[in-house]
């Protein structure tokens, strides 16, 4: 039987996409028509969707197995009310890497205070820093997801000394792991450098408000490749100007791209990076989306399914 699996995503995606993932699935044994326009959505099969495209009435794709995402993030799908069938979250390794290579250049930026010696601030004397070693700094990583807990172990083996918070308990060889309202107040207290991974959920939104940053070592770093919404942007800007940050590098933010005026462009202590962190690798994540189908078709359950009361 010919499976039917329609490509719902910008243009740039399905030219990304059409090669590795036409491969995977043939690599996989599938017979598949797979296309961005397939006709009428009660005769698809499988969905594979980024939610910035046309698509966001799910009630006419009555045969539909799965919709099988292109992203990490799934707060764009989740409150959804026409997406009724099964919903996979990406996880990829490519995903993963890229999100661990990201998130180490920046903690070790930031413990090895290379800014002044980038842009040659000063003189010989102010550019002369010796950071303590990775055992005497302190990482706190908020989310102990596949993302949060692939930076946690990395780290960890650098030799940093790290402390994980999550909602719910979890247990990470090398990283101490608390998790609900105390566990994070006592894993702000440690953090000399924050990383947020956590989810974008109702209860996470400003997670780091003027209260939690307030829990942190006074000039502590900022490092946010997970969601906007986590921080409370006006009270990160006051905390940046009392000096309780040091610093904050931050990926994503509530409006994306970042308007022109928003004062993040110009205060001192922010770096900005363009939502990079950690991009879906067509060859990798044509894999899981062609794994995922193959498990649809032998009865096999789906994975990285979203939970719909977690909101991840």
């Amino acid at each position: 039987m010919t499976v039917r699996i329609l490509f719902a995503a910008l243009e740039k995606r399905w030219a990304e996409f059409e090669v590795p993932l036409r491969a995977a699935l043939s690599e996989a044994g599938m017979a598949y028509e797979l296309a961005p326009d397939l006709g009428p959505p009660e005769t698809i099969d499988y969905i594979v969707y980024a939610p910035n495209s046309d698509v966001q009435d799910f009630s006419p794709f009555t045969r539909t197995k799965a919709v099988l995402g292109l992203w990490a993030g799934v707060e764009d799908v989740v409150y959804n009310t026409t997406l009724t069938q099964p919903f996979a979250r990406m996880v990829d390794d490519g995903l993963t890497r890229g999100m661990v290579e990201w998130v180490t250049g920046h903690v070790l930026r930031h413990h090895l205070g290379m800014d002044p010696q980038i842009k040659k601030a000063g003189n010989w004397e102010a550019l002369h820093y010796v950071p303590p070693l990775a055992q005497d700094r302190h990482v706190t990583i908020l989310g102990l997801g596949a993302l949060g807990r692939a930076c946690a172990e990395t780290l960890s083996r650098l030799g940093f000394s790290i402390t994980g918070w999550s909602r719910s308990p979890k247990d990470i060889p090398g990283v101490a792991c608390l998790h609900g309202n105390e566990g994070l107040q006592e894993a702000l207290s440690v953090g000399d450098i924050v990383v947020l991974l956590v989810p974008n959920t109702p209860e996470t939104q400003n997670l780091l408000n003027a209260e939690t940053l307030g829990h942190l070592p006074t000039g502590s770093v900022i490092v946010n490749p997970g969601r906007g919404p986590l921080i409370d942007d006006d009270a990160l800007i006051a905390a940046l100007e009392t000096g309780q940050v040091g610093h904050a590098t931050l990926d994503v933010f509530r409006i994306e791209p970042l308007p022109e005026q928003h004062p993040y462009w110009t205060h001192p202590g922010v770096t900005i990076t363009p939502h990079i962190a950690s991009e879906t690798r067509a060859s990798s994540a044509a894999r899981v989306i062609a794994q995922n189908v193959q498990r649809g078709e032998t009865g096999q359950p789906f994975l990285y399914l979203l939970d719909r009361e977690l909101g991840y």
